[in-house]
């Protein structure tokens, strides 16, 4: 038995983000364990379908209760199948669910691959400009902009203090408060970098110093997933 990590597009319309093999690797299963049932439905549909979806099996991660994922996984293990896990979008496991269930196969001795596929985390951190030898993922920040103030000189500051990336995500409709607050209570020589919509149609990445953040002209950030990065060098400049 196999336990196969399945990346999934994270935007609209870029299906070409997964290598072939994962493609055909996915194809050849017919049980599931996915962050959302609807979302990978469309997903396996969207490869070409070897058998009729009414023969597979999709099970949801539950955040409050896990049971059913688990017992699935572990009839899955006693009839030697295969399974897929699938998150909403990107790779599972990594700033989406799924971390559970590979930690079971690891107990159980199951085999883990993890497929190759689009990483939103890793494709803005490559894009940044910033240190991509030390970097922290900090998940999502407070939603309030007293707090997210103080969380972001936090970071800041952390940054500062190990020569590290710090990352994180919001939901879009606050990205552009995001902005506007990084704006606001970050140093001028810091690095601020926002990356929307990456590998989809409205792909943006800029990641420059805030002093020229306040240089350019204003952006309305786009309500599209985007993940933020913090960078200040010990020595307080970019260079």
């Amino acid at each position: 038995m196999t336990l196969y990590l399945i990346p999934v597009p994270i935007a609209e319309n870029a299906l070409h983000t997964i290598p072939p093999y994962a493609v055909e690797i996915a194809r050849g299963l017919d049980c599931f364990i996915v962050e959302r049932a609807k979302t990978a439905r469309h997903f396996i549909k969207s490869l070409g379908l070897v058998k009729p979806l009414q023969e597979m099996t999709f099970v949801e991660i539950d955040e409050k209760d896990n049971s059913e994922a688990e017992e699935t996984f572990r009839e899955a293990v006693k009839a030697g199948r295969d399974v897929g896990l699938l998150s909403e979008a990107g790779c599972p496991g990594v700033a989406d669910p799924g971390a559970g269930i590979v930690s079971m196969a690891q107990l159980a001795g199951v085999k883990v691959v993890p497929l190759v596929g689009p990483s939103s985390l890793l494709l803005a951190l490559m894009a940044s400009g910033m240190n991509g030898q030390r970097f922290a993922f900090n998940g999502y920040l407070s939603p309030k902009r007293p707090e997210l103030a103080r969380d972001l000189r936090r970071l800041e500051s952390l940054s500062q203090q190990h020569d590290q990336t710090q990352m994180f995500i919001e939901t879009p409709y606050r990205s552009q408060m995001v902005l506007e607050v990084a704006l606001e209570q970050l140093q001028a020589d810091t690095v601020f970098g926002v990356a929307q919509d990456i590998t989809g149609a409205e792909e943006w990445i800029r990641s420059i110093p805030i002093r020229e953040w306040k240089k350019a002209t204003p952006r309305q950030l786009e309500k599209a997933p985007a993940v933020f990065l913090v960078y200040r060098r010990s020595s307080g400049k970019l260079i």
